[in-house]
């Protein structure tokens, strides 16, 4: 290679450098010098048709292009932040209700000597980034004091800082540069969201975390920085560095009251009804209100809120929301318009197809602009969004039936005895006295941090506990699947324990979390039936008066779980086995061999025996919380009777489904009550009857040939014979 050549390849590397560090000087926002000192770009050859043309003018153009462009004071922090004061003056930031308090709390700091640092902690959704954005614009009014005006509030994209640092101290120096940006341009107040995230990023081996790197800019007070983090992660990150918590100024930021959400709903519905073309109701919005604040549990006002008249006006928008009748037109002309042009191609018309092509573009350009008006709502008709919407969107998030939300709470508590009365035979006495307790709740009697009710109800097996459960869950929660089931049983063993909250940390299953904290925490609102609550263990009972007296329970990730719109109810068969020995049954006519009611002496004979078995079993601080401890009556023969019919009518849809009518009489009811009834097990053996004596017969008589399609199956009693008689009849 002759020295011209080696010449040229040497002057074509050092344009491509040249170009290359102009485009991180003004893109990745490194500094580089703007003059050439050291002479590394310097051409050292006069020739210049040793250079290339082409690179040349490439070369020349990129900088004249750059030259161009006005050089800012901070490109490190335009580039990875975003002005808040000048959106602001732009209009694009929501109004700030309610934290006037916290805004001027933190103006306060700003306009501290030292340690003027404030950093946001609260829940997350209870708008600390909002305080901020309420300070932008109190800058951008100028509605602040004298210290603060012509500032600038930026938001720091920490995120972005860290991206694209390859190699060792690119991070350290953006840091660096940014902290020298911010000295020498005092009227910038940074914002840092989720300033957790500045403990170890950037941290690779053998380098500093952007927090240590700051803590000397902060110390001095050369900088302006304002934070915002969650409890859970300040506790994490922020307070275990005494250094950098010493930096900052605490400013707790608590949930917004309902009063306060419903005027942050007022002010901000006009963005919203913009954006979705829609129109909010004064219903409609104390609807969001009062559906987050009982439904969604999980979360903090006012952001809860906020996502309910969001997602309602989405909902109400795209439900309603279908392409015009003149476009869907159109479009159709088009295609045909095309199928005639090509037609005309292929009869090699082409004269006709060049107007068919004119015609096409034409009606093409007019869609267009149909399209175009349609996407931006022209002529759109402004939808009404009412309380009835909000509940059917807040059912959907939460999963609670929407006829539970619409109906009044009054009407369905006034309801709830007749409605259990009619599904549970023969405990109208522990019906009455549950849903009394669930009624002086529900009206607001009781105190705010219990849960909905704590019931025992006592009793042998097969008198309807369990049964009574689920048909409150239905009432109270619109499905069975409302219903908690744990089996105490379980949990007699006391290393058992940790399974209802959840693993320690370092123990396996820790992540799982609890059998019964995380079916609380997924249904918030249900029943909670702790089954056969005697053989618990005595740590569980330990663990459920904290349940019964406050309504919560931290699990084993320490996340508290809200108990509070739940009902406990737990089963036992204390007293059963010492009424027994002594010849009589819990409660509960078993003094009868006929099932006959019991006098009022043997029933507080029987009482007398339970309270005395409760007292060995349960401590007295455990009992004293529950509401009412309900004893149930065992079942006589007519109430067998009543349990038939209901069990019979699940029975008969299936029948009647296949395309067939069924029919029973009372001899064969009463044969059927009669096979199913046992003192000692309740209604348990009359399902083992109706699968022995009516559905045997009628599957015999499906499986066979005299029986037509329309025909009404009926069961009577063999007169003659022990046993039912299956006729078919037209």
């Amino acid at each position: 290679m002759t020295k011209k050549e080696e010449d040229f390849n040497y002057k074509i590397d050092l344009d491509l450098m040249r170009q290359g560090a102009e485009t991180l000087r003004n893109d990745d926002g490194f500094s580089f010098p703007d003059e050439d000192e050291d002479g590394l770009f310097a051409d050292n050859d006069d020739d210049d048709d040793v250079r290339d043309n082409a690179s040349k003018n490439t070369s020349s153009a990129n900088r004249r292009q750059v030259n161009t462009k006005k050089k800012s004071k901070t490109p490190i922090i335009d580039h990875f932040s975003h002005d808040l004061t000048q959106a602001a003056s732009e209009g694009k930031l929501d109004p700030v209700v309610g934290r006037s308090k916290e805004i001027e709390r933190v103006i306060e700091i700003l306009g501290r000597r030292k340690k003027n640092n404030p950093i946001l902690i609260g829940e997350p959704g209870v708008g600390k980034s909002a305080i901020v954005e309420g300070l932008a614009q109190l800058i951008d009014k100028q509605q602040v004091s004298g210290l603060l005006f012509n500032k600038r509030v930026v938001e720091l994209d920490m995120t972005a800082m860290v991206a694209g640092t390859k190699f060792r101290g690119q991070f350290e120096d953006r840091i660096k540069g940014l902290i020298r940006e911010l000295e020498e341009s005092p009227d910038i107040i940074v914002f840092i969201d989720e300033i957790h995230t500045i403990v170890g990023a950037g941290n690779a081996q053998g380098s500093m975390d952007a927090a240590n790197i700051l803590k000397p800019a902060l110390a001095r007070g050369v900088i302006q920085c304002i934070g915002a983090t969650t409890l859970n992660e300040y506790r994490n990150s922020i307070e275990k560095d005494g250094a950098l918590e010493r930096r900052f100024q605490k400013v707790i930021v608590e949930p917004t009251t309902a009063e306060e959400t419903l005027q942050i709903l007022n002010n901000v519905k006009e963005r919203y009804e913009e954006h979705h073309h829609v129109v909010y109701s004064d219903d409609a919005l104390q609807a969001c209100v009062k559906l987050a604040d009982r439904y969604v549990t999980d979360r903090f006002f006012p952001d809860k809120a906020i996502d309910i008249i969001d997602e309602v006006g989405s909902h109400i928008h795209h439900s309603h929301s279908s392409v015009p009748q003149p476009i869907l037109d159109l479009q159709e002309d088009i295609v045909k318009v095309k199928g005639c042009k090509q037609k005309a191609v292929a009869n090699q018309n082409f004269e006709l197809a060049a107007s068919y092509r004119d015609q096409q573009a034409q009606m093409e350009n007019r869609l267009e602009s149909m399209k175009l008006m349609w996407e931006r709502g022209e002529g759109e008709e402004v939808l009404p969004v009412d309380e009835i919407d909000v509940a059917q969107v807040v059912s959907r998030m939460t999963g609670v039936p929407v006829e539970r939300m619409e109906e009044a709470e009054s009407s369905r508590l006034r309801k709830m005895g007749a409605t259990l009365k009619s599904a549970v035979i023969a405990q109208d006495k522990a019906i009455d006295t549950m849903v009394k307790a669930i009624q002086r709740n529900r009206v607001g009697l009781k105190e705010p941090n219990h849960p909905i009710g704590a019931f025992m109800f006592l009793g042998p097996t097969g008198v309807g506990k369990t049964y009574l459960a689920k048909k409150l869950a239905e009432q109270m929660f619109g499905s069975a699947d409302a219903l908690i089931r744990v089996d105490m049983s379980e949990y007699s063993e006391s290393f058992n324990t940790s399974r209802l909250v959840g693993a320690p940390p370092g123990y396996v299953g820790y992540e799982e979390g609890g059998q019964l904290t995380e079916k609380v925490r997924r249904k918030p609102y249900s029943i909670v039936l702790l089954d056969e609550i005697e053989k618990a263990n005595d740590k569980v009972f330990n663990l459920l008066l904290q349940v019964l007296d406050e309504g919560r329970l931290t699990d084993g990730n320490g996340r508290l779980i809200d108990f509070r719109n739940t009902v406990i109810i737990m089963t036992s068969n204390a007293g059963t086995r010492q009424l027994k020995e002594f010849g009589r049954g819990v409660g509960f006519n078993a003094g009868s061999a006929h099932g006959n009611l019991l006098d009022e002496k043997d029933k507080e004979y029987a009482r007398s025996i339970i309270q005395k078995s409760l007292s060995k079993q349960f401590s007295p601080e455990f009992l004293n919380r529950l509401d009412e401890i309900i004893t149930f009556d065992q079942l006589d023969l007519d109430a067998i009777k009543q349990i038939i019919d209901i069990e019979l009518k699940s029975l008969f849809k299936r029948v009647e489904d296949m395309g067939y009518h069924i029919r029973i009489t009372d001899k064969a009811k009463e044969f059927v009550a009669v096979k199913g009834y046992d003192v000692q097990f309740g209604a348990r053996p009359l399902k083992r009857a109706i699968q022995t004596y009516i559905e045997d017969g009628v599957c015999e008589l499906l499986l066979g040939d005299s029986l037509t399609a329309g025909e009404t199956i009926v069961i009577g009693k063999n007169p003659n014979k022990d046993e039912l008689t299956f006729t078919p009849q037209s």
